[in-house]
C-alpha cells in the first residue's frame, strides 16, 4: 500500500503484537481500507476502470464494511480480508448506478461489461472470498494467516460448509499462502483469449471443507 499522506510508518517490531481482528471499520478508515484493496487489485481493477482517481472514488462509495473482517495496529488498516454471501459482499457497491455516476455513460459501460467476467456463482452454503491484501510494512507477520484464519471461523460460526476463492496463474504465492491454509484446488478455468485484456489466462478455485474442520 502507498503511504497514507501525513500518516508515518508503523513501528514493525512491536505491530504483531498490537495487531486487532475486528468486522468491518470506521467510516474514519475507510479511504485506508480503499486504498489498502486498491493496492492489492487495482491491476485488475484498472482493466475495467483505468484512470487510478476514478478508480478510488468508486472504492470509496463501494466497499462495504460489514463484508470485511480487518486488522489493525496503531489505530490503522494493515490488513483487510473481504467476503461475499448471498446477502452481499465487501464489494457489491460497485453497481452499474454508482459507475455510470462516477464515469459516465460510455466509461461505465467498458467498466460494467469488462468487471461481469470477474463474477463467479456462489452457493448458499458457500462463503466466497473477496480478496485479501496487507499492507506491504506488515507482511512478514502473520498477518495474513489471522485474517484466513477469522474467515474460516466466522464460516464455521454462521454455518458454512466451504470457503471459496479463486487464484490467478500469476500469483502463486498466494496460492501457496491458501494451500498452506487447507485450502484445496478444485477447478481451474483458462481463457488464454483473454490475457490480453485481463493480464492472466487461468484461474485456479480452492476450497477450504469447514464442516471437515469442525468434525
Amino acid at each position: 500500500m502507498q503511504q497514507i499522506e501525513g500518516v508515518l510508518p508503523l513501528n514493525t517490531e512491536s505491530m504483531t503484537q498490537e495487531i486487532s481482528i475486528t468486522r468491518g471499520f470506521a467510516e474514519e478508515l475507510r479511504s485506508e481500507a480503499a486504498s489498502l484493496f486498491d493496492a492489492a487489485f487495482g491491476p485488475k481493477l484498472a482493466v475495467a476502470i483505468p484512470n487510478p482517481e476514478l478508480r478510488m472514488q468508486v472504492l470509496l462509495d463501494a466497499l462495504d464494511p460489514s463484508h470485511a473482517f480487518v486488522a489493525t495496529a496503531k489505530g490503522r488498516i494493515v490488513g483487510i480480508a473481504g467476503f461475499k454471501t448471498t446477502a452481499g459482499a465487501l464489494t457489491s457497491g460497485i453497481t452499474p448506478q454508482l459507475l455510470r455516476a462516477r464515469l459516465g455513460v460510455w466509461r461505465s459501460m467498458r467498466a460494467v461489461t469488462i468487471l461481469a467476467l470477474f463474477q463467479r456463482a456462489l452457493r448458499p452454503d458457500q462463503l466466497l472470498m473477496d480478496g485479501i491484501s496487507v499492507s506491504p510494512e506488515a507482511r512478514g507477520g502473520g498477518i495474513g494467516t489471522k485474517l484466513l484464519d477469522r474467515i474460516k471461523h466466522f464460516a464455521e460460526e454462521e454455518g458454512y460448509r466451504t470457503v471459496r476463492l479463486d487464484v490467478i496463474d500469476t500469483n502463486q504465492a498466494a496460492r501457496r499462502l491458501y494451500e498452506r491454509q487447507g485450502f484445496v484446488a478444485t477447478a481451474t478455468s483458462r481463457f488464454g483469449y483473454l490475457r490480453w485484456l485481463l493480464g492472466f489466462s487461468a484461474a485456479t478455485t480452492l476450497e477450504y471443507r469447514v464442516s471437515l474442520a469442525a468434525a
